[in-house]
């Protein structure tokens, strides 16, 4: 089940890598793709005695290039055996710059270690923020140290069952094929996850004579509204990845009452999620948005790595300079 042809990895200075670059080389080797891997350096901006645009200053920016190039390659080294590396590195804004190397080489997925990963409170730092709202392919913030396999892969779905929205639908089947071809490649389990709410139960009881058996039986059909959901998505996917991958996976399904900004980071904790897989835009098609309000508070709370996946239709507000 192959997804990739062309993998991206992000270095960074501070956090330890090996278990991150270990995994985008075995992803690409698993998937036949090719993978660069690129850092990005400040732009020395002229100071006194250092004028804008002299060959001084030039000269001091390529030294900075050349290090930052021979630490690259001595990072992926140990791996040039076993795969063809590329490596960059570009000047600017860390995150901006990224953004436009995926827009410039159409990357498949774009892996990086987490900024800051000795924050306790919130494992991802602002260019991971960054990244996370504005970066156009699937982004993979691996966690420091984290398991050569996989044990446990949380994939979190969505749907408005008032709305049926393709979109939605699209960005479930994205999520659920990258958390299937993962799980099969590191042999884990499946946890399929979605939170439902009761939105109308107050507007139910202050109707009826009877609020409290209205409110029963208004939750007791949304939750079977969600079931049959769930049932229906299990169907479609069992149907594209066919009957003996999915009886060999056996997804477990977690289906949940509450706030998925509550309730995900909950359930991941719950199965002792390595990995959660999920959408992060609410809207699609606008310039300059957006990470889900929703989203962002599930990632603030997650201490596991996340694979975050864009639907169809995103629009990064990052562009390519016009030449």
């Amino acid at each position: 089940m192959s997804l990739l042809s062309n993998i991206l990895y992000m270095a960074e200075t501070g956090p330890d890598q090996a278990s991150s670059l270990e995994r985008a080389v075995t992803m690409a080797e698993n998937n036949q793709a090719r993978l660069t891997v690129i850092d990005v350096v400040p732009e020395i901006t002229a100071r006194i005695g250092l004028p804008t645009g002299g060959a001084l200053l030039k000269k001091r920016q390529a030294s900075v290039v050349d290090y930052r190039h021979e630490e690259l390659n001595t990072l992926v080294e140990p791996y040039r055996k076993r795969l063809d590396i590329t490596t960059d590195v570009l000047i600017g804004k860390r995150f901006i710059q990224v953004i436009r190397a995926i827009l410039r080489n159409q990357y498949d997925i774009l892996i990086k270690p987490v900024e800051n990963p000795d924050f306790i409170q919130r494992l991802f730092g602002s260019d991971d923020m960054q990244l996370l709202r504005n970066c156009p392919c699937p982004l993979w913030l691996a966690r420091a140290g984290e398991k050569p396999n996989y044990e446990n892969i949380l994939a979190a779905v969505d749907f408005d069952l008032d709305i049926p929205d393709t979109v939605d639908q699209d960005l479930n089947q994205k999520i659920l094929d990258l958390s299937i071809s993962l799980a099969l490649s590191n042999h884990s389990a499946v946890h399929l996850a979605h939170v439902w709410d009761a939105p109308g139960e107050m507007l139910v009881r202050v109707w009826d004579n009877d609020p409290e058996r209205a409110s029963m039986a208004y939750i007791n059909d949304m939750r079977l509204r969600h079931e049959a959901a769930m049932a229906d998505l299990r169907t479609q996917l069992k149907a594209r990845i066919g009957e003996e991958t999915y009886d060999y996976l056996a997804p477990k399904t977690h289906l949940q009452q509450g706030t998925a900004a509550k309730v995900i980071p909950e359930i991941a904790k719950r199965v002792h999620a390595d990995l959660v897989v999920m959408g992060t835009v609410a809207r699609t098609g606008i310039v300059g948005w957006i990470i889900g309000n929703t989203a962002e508070a599930i990632l603030e709370q997650l201490q596991c790595s996340v694979l975050a996946i864009k639907p169809d239709g995103f629009v990064s507000p990052v562009t390519l300079p016009k030449e």
